[in-house]
């Protein structure tokens, strides 16, 4: 990289312009020899203008520009995530809009035509599947889209009316697409005689207004290709959206704990249609979470995890097993029933405790370790070789004589495993009083009982809690705006 002395600018508008330009030769620098991001920075756009990055800060400062704004509003065609070589790699892309029969969802591929990408599209022409043929996509006919694009029906055409669908409104939208990508400077048009594009499209048998199949299938078509050009998603977004997405087909959450603070609501009372009236009860909350207690497990089984989720199958749902033995085989039981995570007992062996918590993880489900009556929780912890998700300081009910709790040991847990990531919660007699204490020495779950299952008003009384801190008052999603 290489750039010539720059003088300090008069004025705001030529700042930006300067910063601009030299941002762009940064990304396309990055973008020419792969580097990961080919997002511009300061350090690179002040070496590009042979100045300290200090320097371009001074700057920035004092004519209040902001880079990130000069970097978000790049034009598509040289921001961060295009290609400037694809080489033998390849870009993915999809999108899925529209809604009834005519719904669209597009899966595609671009790449260049010396590479995977390109003998994909060659054996489409060569190796046919009844039902599946693909087609060039075409504009009209006599006039296809370049890059060339071939078109493959997911779903199986039986008869000259599904063909009529794929060769009709399915092939021009998918070809206005490109054309338009094209055009709009989505797609680069000095890669047009060198990339190939291989589009998977899905049309419904009942499909039956070509209006909507052609609007939804240009608009999934057109978003596809931009995700794909700009790397969609991106780590970030994929981390932030994973544990809120719902699947519309699925139609329903599986969400992890992974924005504490949390309450768990344990439902110890053992007769499980007052356990439901209580579930329907409470209030519709990302930071709650739903225990199935120990006396109710003991007396219907685990299944009745399932009973339990027809009253809130988007919770996360806790098997309270209070394992001692047999770790391994208690925790697929409750697995095959749905359970997002398993609790053993801390008085458990820690051969155990290692099969619990080693199994819990295989199967993607969180293994909690409940320490009560165990006098040293630290050096039960350091005797284990798989450490747990999650670690209860717990007073039993029989034990509950007064209304606090050793919140100390939070502290100690935390310096003890400062290099495991692991959550911390309390149970045993926990009130709001109590809770906000817990949550304010770094507690991350709060475990209620009687105080709400045996509550006059129990919408109130888990208000009550999510209520004390304002990380609590605030819903996960909330404010949280659709957009892609």
């Amino acid at each position: 990289m290489s750039g010539t002395d720059t003088k300090k600018p008069g004025t705001r508008e030529d700042l930006v312009k300067i910063v601009a330009e030299a941002a762009i030769k940064e990304v396309k620098y990055r973008a020419s020899r792969r580097y990961k991001p080919t997002k511009p920075t300061v350090s690179g756009t002040a070496k590009l203008l042979n100045i300290h990055r200090d320097t371009l800060y001074t700057w920035l400062k004092e004519f209040n520009v902001d880079f990130k704004e000069i970097s978000d509003h790049m034009p598509t065609s040289i921001s961060d995530k295009n290609v400037e070589e694809l080489g033998g790699a390849y870009l993915i892309g999809e999108a899925l809009l529209g809604e009834g029969n005519e719904i669209a969802h597009v899966d595609l591929l671009i790449g260049n035509k010396d590479g995977p990408v390109g003998k994909a599209f060659a054996n489409g022409f060569s190796n046919l599947s009844a039902g599946h043929t693909p087609l060039l996509a075409v504009i009209r006919p006599n006039l296809p889209p370049k890059p060339h694009t071939l078109l493959v029906p997911k779903v199986t055409v039986k008869n000259m009316e599904d063909a009529g669908k794929i060769f009709g409104p399915a092939q021009a939208a998918v070809a206005k697409a490109v054309a338009d990508a094209v055009e709009e400077e989505v797609i680069p048009k000095d890669k047009l005689d060198d990339w190939v594009i291989v589009c998977s499209v899905f049309i419904h048998p009942q499909a039956s207004d070509y209006r909507r199949i052609y609007q939804y299938n240009y608009g999934a078509t057109k978003l596809a290709l931009r995700r794909a050009l700009k790397r969609y998603p991106s780590i970030e977004k994929m981390l932030y959206d994973k544990d809120r997405a719902k699947h519309p087909i699925m139609g329903f959450k599986v969400p992890r704990l992974w924005r504490p603070p949390y309450l768990q609501i344990s439902l110890d009372i053992p007769e499980l249609e007052r356990n439901k009236k209580i579930i329907s009860q409470i209030p519709g909350s990302d930071r709650i979470i739903i225990e199935a207690g120990t006396p109710l497990i003991k007396r219907y089984g685990t299944r009745v995890l399932s009973e339990l989720r027809q009253a809130a199958k988007d919770a996360f749902m806790i098997a309270d097993l209070k394992t001692l033995d047999v770790g391994k085989v208690e925790v697929d039981i409750a697995y095959e029933d749905t359970a997002d995570a398993v609790v053993a007992a801390g008085l458990a062996p820690p051969e155990t405790l290692n099969k619990f918590i080693h199994e819990a993880k295989r199967l993607g489900i969180y293994g909690v370790v409940d320490m009560l009556n165990v006098e040293d929780p630290v050096g039960k912890l350091k005797q284990l070789k798989e450490f747990p998700d999650m670690v209860i300081l717990h007073r039993g009910i029989d034990q509950e004589t007064g209304r606090r709790l050793g919140f100390d040991l939070i502290l100690e847990l935390r310096q003890a495993f400062h290099d495991k990531r692991f959550l911390i919660g309390i149970a045993g007699g926990i009130v709001p009083e109590t809770a906000k204490e817990a949550l304010e020495k770094g507690a991350d779950v709060i475990i209620v009982g009687r105080y709400v299952t045996q509550a006059k008003d129990v919408e109130r009384a888990v208000r009550d809690f999510l209520e004390i801190t304002p990380k609590m008052r605030e819903d996960i999603d909330l404010f949280r705006v659709h957009v892609e």
